[in-house]
C-alpha cells in the first residue's frame, strides 16, 4: 500500500520519537526532518537515514510531496509557520501550546470536519492525558469545574516544554473547557526531579451535578479504553471516588520507550495521538475509511 509522505520541524526529543512512530505505521512514511541549524538531533536522525535539512521549513515547502508537517518546535515558531503551511497547501499538525487551529484530542473530537481542515492542534500532553477523562465525566454528570493536577518527570520536560509553561497552562485550561466541556477549570504542573524518574500521572478533581458514581466509573472505564487504542500505556492509578460533589481520580502514561525511556509519557501520549490524527488524514488521502 502506498504510504503518504511527512516532514518533521524540530529533531529534537519529540520530533525523534517521531520518526521512530512513523516506521511503524502502515500508511505513513518519514521524508525528511528539518531544523535552522545543526545539532545532535539532525545528527541522530541521518545515522537513522532520514533525509535531514538545516534550510528549516523552507526545505519543506519545496517537496510537494510531503502531505502531512509535524511542528514540534515551539509555540512562537509555529505562528510563523502555520500560514506558510497553509498556503502550501500542506496539513500542519501543532505538537506546540500555539493554537492556531482547533484543539483535537482524537478519543473525544476526532471528526471528518476537522480532517477537512489545514491545521489541528494537540493542545498539550497534560490536554491529552485528561480532557477525555473530564469530557465522560462531563457526559456522564455534568461538570461544573475541573482541576488537574499534572505531574512528569524534571528530566522529561526539555527546553520546548520549559519555554512553554505559561501557554501549557492556558491552553490545557481552555481545552479541558472547550473539548471536556467543563464550564470552569484550572490546571496546575509538576516538574518532579524525584530518581529514579517519576511516570507522568496526572491527579483530575472535578466538580458534578449528578453524583451517581457507578455511572460515571462506566463512562471512565470507556474513555480508558478508546485512548488505550493508541496510548497502550496509559491506565487508571485512582479508580474515580467521590466525597459530596467532588469526584477525584488519577491516571498514568507510561511511555513505549521508543527514542525516549518509557518514564517520559508526556511526550510519548502527545506523539501518539498525532500518530493517530495523521494516520486518520492519511487514510482520507488515500481513500481509506477514516476513523474519525
Amino acid at each position: 500500500m502506498e504510504k503518504v509522505k511527512v516532514g518533521i520541524i524540530g529533531p529534537g526529543n519529540i520530533g525523534l520519537d517521531l520518526l521512530y512512530k512513523i516506521k511503524r505505521s502502515p500508511y505513513l512514511e518519514a521524508d525528511c526532518i528539518v531544523n535552522v541549524r545543526h545539532s545532535k538531533g539532525i545528527e541522530y536522525a541521518q545515522k537513522m537515514g532520514i533525509e535531514t535539512s538545516t534550510d528549516g521549513i523552507q526545505h519543506i515547502i519545496n517537496k510537494g510531496d510531503i502531505k502531512i508537517v509535524f511542528d514540534c518546535t515551539s509555540a512562537a515558531a509555529h505562528l510563523v509557520h502555520a500560514p506558510i503551511l497553509k498556503k502550501s497547501g500542506k496539513f500542519a499538525i501543532d505538537l506546540t501550546p500555539a493554537a492556531v487551529g482547533p484543539y483535537v484530542v482524537p478519543s473525544v473530537n476526532l471528526t471528518h470536519e476537522i480532517l477537512e481542515g489545514d491545521n489541528v492542534n494537540l493542545v498539550t500532553c497534560a490536554g491529552q492525558a485528561t480532557v477525555p477523562i473530564v469530557a465522560a465525566i462531563n457526559n456522564a454528570a455534568d461538570v461544573t469545574y475541573a482541576e488537574v493536577v499534572s505531574s512528569i518527570s524534571s528530566k522529561s520536560a526539555g527546553s520546548g516544554t520549559r519555554k512553554n509553561i505559561d501557554e501549557f497552562t492556558v491552553t490545557t485550561r481552555k481545552a479541558l473547557i472547550d473539548v471536556g466541556g467543563a464550564d470552569e477549570a484550572k490546571v496546575i504542573i509538576i516538574l518532579n526531579p524525584a530518581e529514579p524518574p517519576i511516570y507522568m500521572r496526572n491527579t483530575i478533581y472535578t466538580r458534578v451535578k449528578n453524583t451517581d458514581i457507578n455511572v460515571i466509573r462506566g463512562a471512565i472505564n470507556e474513555c480508558i479504553e478508546r485512548i488505550k487504542k493508541y496510548v497502550p500505556g496509559y491506565k487508571i492509578l485512582l479508580e474515580p471516588i467521590i466525597q459530596d460533589d467532588i469526584v477525584t481520580t488519577m491516571v498514568q502514561v507510561e511511555g513505549l520507550g521508543d527514542y525516549l525511556p518509557v518514564y517520559s509519557g508526556n511526550l510519548d501520549i502527545i506523539n501518539a495521538a498525532a500518530i493517530n490524527i495523521a494516520e486518520n488524514y492519511a487514510k482520507k488521502l488515500i481513500g481509506g475509511a477514516a476513523n474519525a
